[in-house]
């Protein structure tokens, strides 16, 4: 049985974090460094954006989780993303896994890094290096750690995004974990996003990383934010068996009951994502039903909740449901707009907006109280199968362009 819990990343058995302020946003007094460390090797996976320009430290990552055994600890800065930054940024990497594996104990190829925030700039490594050693001084196995990471690793976020569960697997309670940030340059293929999630269940790092890449397409994958892919998005998952269940070796009842805890993380923390959207006041979710195939279904939620006039429309709460169905309409996939179905729903009701495709006669105030909460939901019945798929955004507002034009300043 699934149960959500206090924490994040440390909520697993093993596993310590941090943050600190290490200067790098020079600026500011928040913090800007964070670390995640297994008290043992864990295997690993995971997943990373598929910008052609990628960073430094997703090159890093890429290769130590293709290619290596195990890891044992990350190292995240925010403020600078360590991207466009050629073969001084990628040494950089080396440099900061060879200080943080001297510390913990570890090799260097088991640090895993991460870089947010301004592109194009050089690491200030004579923050990096020591800002290394007060993470390790300062890591704890307690909710505090692991809340000290996830405030670490925000950039523009207006709050840290955090999220445990546990549930049963071979007789014991295992633990998940995880937390994540991300507000702006958010696409679907993975986004300016750093995720990082952690488990105490003994698995194979095959069937680890083939749950992680099949759950990302669902989760992750459905959040639009503004439709700029990152150099820089990356979801590592760290599996450290502390859990004590016998190995999970194929795809048994252990195994599914574990992608479903891992489904529950990752939905939660896209929705953080979405709802924490640059400027934003509304996570927009959008729901595609009845669809002949779930590529349809995808490709139409996020048709909707990547354009700009019904993030628009969220924002003025107002029912123009014809910008849904003209967002539906260019989104490259066949339907019949004539059957097309739509409802508006939040914690203030549920309104029918159109149905078979045309406008009904409904009460325009009821319609603005529905889409004045902080959560709005836009359903899409195509009738046209089984299929659904559901994506999330959030609206578009003044505030977008005043945060994204002032960035670097």
């Amino acid at each position: 049985m699934l149960k959500q819990i206090e924490g994040g990343v440390t909520a697993a058995k093993g596993f310590w974090a941090s943050g600190v302020r290490a200067g790098i946003k020079e600026s500011s007094a928040k913090k800007d460094m964070a670390m995640i460390y297994s008290e043992v090797p864990c295997v690993g996976a995971g997943t990373f954006t598929t910008n052609v320009v990628k960073a430094a430290p997703v090159k890093w990552d890429q290769e130590l989780i293709r290619h290596r055994e195990t890891a044992q600890a990350v190292v995240v800065n925010s403020g600078v993303a360590n991207a466009c930054t050629g073969e001084e940024g990628y040494g950089y990497c080396r440099s900061t896994a060879e200080t943080a594996a001297a510390l913990l104990d570890c090799k260097p190829e088991e640090v895993l890094i991460g870089s947010t925030g301004v592109i194009g700039k050089q690491l200030p490594m004579d923050k990096i290096l020591p800002g290394v050693a007060m993470l390790k001084e300062a890591l704890q196995s307690g909710p505090e750690g692991g809340q000290m990471a996830a405030e670490a690793i925000m950039t523009t976020d207006t709050m840290p995004k955090q999220i445990a569960f546990t549930f049963e697997a071979g007789g014991k309670t295992v633990t998940i974990g995880g937390m994540c940030k991300g507000s702006g340059m958010i696409h679907p293929n993975m986004c300016t996003m750093l995720g990082y999630i952690t488990t105490d269940l003994n698995i194979t790092k095959e069937l680890l990383q083939e749950a992680l890449s099949a759950d990302i397409p669902d989760t992750f994958n459905m959040v639009s934010v503004d439709g700029d892919t990152s150099t820089n998005d990356t979801v590592l998952l760290l599996a450290n068996g502390l859990a004590g269940n016998e190995k999970i070796t194929e795809k048994n009842a252990d195994y599914y009951s574990f992608t479903e805890a891992l489904r529950a993380v990752n939905t939660y923390l896209s929705k953080k994502i979405a709802g924490d959207g640059e400027g934003a006041t509304a996570l927009f979710e959008v729901k595609v039903v009845g669809a002949e195939t779930k590529a349809q279904a995808v490709t139409l939620a996020k048709s909707v909740v990547m354009s700009s006039l019904t993030k628009a429309m969220i924002f003025g709460h107002d029912a123009n449901f014809g910008r849904v169905l003209c967002a539906m309409g260019y989104s490259g996939v066949q339907f019949d707009p004539e059957k097309v179905d739509l409802t508006f729903e939040s914690a203030a009701g549920t309104i029918r907006i159109a149905e078979n495709g045309v406008g009904l006669d409904f009460d325009e105030e009821e319609a603005t109280r529905i889409l004045s909460e902080p959560e709005v939901t836009v359903t899409a019945d195509v009738k046209m199968g089984t299929e659904t798929a559901t994506a999330w955004g959030c609206d578009l507002t003044y505030d977008y362009v005043k945060i994204n034009a002032d960035y670097r300043s």
